[in-house]
């Protein structure tokens, strides 16, 4: 019996040692898989840093590439584009105007009603349309089809005192936020699509054309009397409002600025000068590029797998559309490489673009103890539930960084222009502060974003130039910009002057 009890004995303890071995095996196997999350973690933290130093010299580039531009046509990746906006909006403007501002998944059309000095804009209406993704890749007349039909639903119900004056057109200022070499204030040919569009068939040709077109046939009697960029768009709403308002950037879906060049730094190969001295540039920035860039392995794969590899290089780490993006890029390699979120890789984290940069932002910005914000986010988007409370705060962290780089390289590039234009110096004598006008549903739902780019833009300026800057947001500014263009190049001007 003693044999017999000892035996049972020596068998139960092998049990427990073999059972303790696995646990320890298992413990050892998860802890290394943490510490490469950790390690993809640091590699990432590390590959996007945006040091003071860098970011000088990224600004210091974004002004060569701007000089460049204006220098010869193809002299860099920035088109630095002749707007035709030669005189922006003094306030004198009155009457009735429509807008129409495409610039991404979504489109507006707005009336907008002007009083002049004294009243300035009375009243103002908009309808906002969601674009459907099979028209983002058809052709020409499907999308702009679909646009006037809006348009023409949207004219259908002016009110009381919202029509234009007897024995007058309706005008309208189109805001189109897409590459365009413009050959007058209302007509450009389309250069490319960005923003996830790509209808081949209007490259090259003349987007006001196209529009017209599709209004006659959906009945739309209106004339498009400025043809503007939404960047150059914002700077018109700004300049209505605030005389010394220098340049304007948009930071929404995709990335733009555009600022006020003088006119003898304009070289003659643009054309005729502008008669006022100056003009607006459109710099179409989002296809800067440059050796200072802290580009990663997800930036890399993101362009290569994009609908335009090796363009739009600067607006897939800063804008909107990509940010969310770079999220789920980094999240599907730690769910491969160390099981982040289980044995097997959620299959909905393989989808590109399904994580939105409005899902990372609301991630983000969760202060809840248990960050139940981004728990939900996992669950409702990706498809994952039961997520730990240490790897829901990894995820914030992910946010932070990519969120924090896109911020830094958008002050920088506003340093850029500054410099260009000669504000980083005081002068003496000068006392009238600058004004960069903002616009773009990433600067303005995305606080932690808009804090740190306004934080870093003060800490690059230092604290003397900070005070001659200021950054305002410019709400709606590209839609009512448009509306004010189109006052400002109306084809009855001559006729009020006279």
């Amino acid at each position: 019996m003693r044999k017999a009890a000892v035996g049972a004995t020596v068998i139960c303890a092998a049990a427990v040692c073999a059972a303790a071995a696995v646990v320890v095996r298992q413990r050892m196997k998860s802890s290394s898989k943490w510490a490469r999350a950790m390690a993809i973690l640091k590699e990432l933290d590390e590959k996007c840093e945006t040091p003071l130093g860098k970011l000088r010299q990224v600004a210091d580039a974004m002004t060569v590439e701007m000089h460049a531009g204006l220098a010869s046509e193809g002299g860099s990746k920035l088109k630095m584009l002749i707007s035709y906006v030669d005189n922006l909006p003094t306030g004198d403007e009155h009457g009735l105007f429509y807008a129409l501002d495409l610039g991404g998944t979504n489109f507006r059309v707005l009336r907008v009603k002007l009083g002049g000095k004294e009243k300035g804009v009375v009243q103002q209406e908009f309808d906002e349309v969601s674009i459907p993704p099979e028209l983002m890749v058809g052709t020409s007349e499907e999308l702009f089809d679909y646009i006037a039909a809006a348009l023409a639903k949207f004219v259908a119900t002016e009110g009381e005192g919202l029509h234009p004056e007897p024995n007058r057109q309706r005008e309208l200022g189109f805001t189109f936020s897409f590459p365009v070499k413009q050959t007058s204030i209302a007509s450009g040919t389309l250069i490319r699509w960005t923003k996830g569009f790509s209808i081949e068939d209007t490259v090259g040709e003349d987007v006001v054309a196209e529009l017209t077109k599709a209004m006659k046939r959906k009945g739309v009697d209106m004339r498009v009397t400025a043809l503007v960029n939404d960047t150059v768009g914002t700077l018109a709403g700004g300049r209505y409002t605030k005389g010394n308002v220098i340049a304007a950037v948009i930071l929404g879906t995709g990335t733009n600025a555009a600022y006020v060049e003088r006119a003898s730094a304009i070289p003659k190969w643009h054309g005729p000068l502008p008669r006022s001295g100056e003009m607006v540039i459109n710099m179409e920035w989002g296809n800067f590029r440059s050796s200072h860039l802290p580009l990663t392995e997800y930036d890399i794969a993101l362009d290569e797998e994009s609908l335009n590899p090796g363009e739009q290089i600067y607006e897939k780490m800063i804008s909107g559309m990509y940010l969310g993006e770079m999220v789920r890029r980094v999240l599907c390699k730690m769910a491969e490489e160390a099981s982040f979120f289980g044995d097997t890789v959620p299959p909905k984290l393989k989808t590109p673009f399904i994580l939105r940069t409005p899902d990372m932002s609301a991630m983000h910005h969760d202060t809840s103890p248990d960050l139940k914000v981004v728990a939900s986010k996992l669950k409702d988007v990706l498809g994952i539930p039961n997520t730990s409370l240490k790897v829901r705060k990894v995820i914030v962290d992910i946010c932070d960084i990519i969120a924090s780089r896109g911020a830094c390289l958008s002050a920088a590039g506003i340093l850029g222009i500054i410099k260009k234009l000669g504000k980083d110096a005081l002068k003496q004598g000068e006392n009238q502060k600058s004004v960069i006008a903002l616009d773009g549903g990433l600067f303005e739902h995305y606080a932690k974003f808009r804090e740190c780019m306004e934080d870093s833009l003060k800490e690059l300026l230092g604290d003397e130039i900070a005070d001659t800057i200021v950054v305002e947001h410019s709400n709606d500014g590209s839609g009512i910009g448009a509306a004010l263009l189109a006052a400002s190049h109306s084809q009855y001007l001559e006729e009020e002057e006279s």
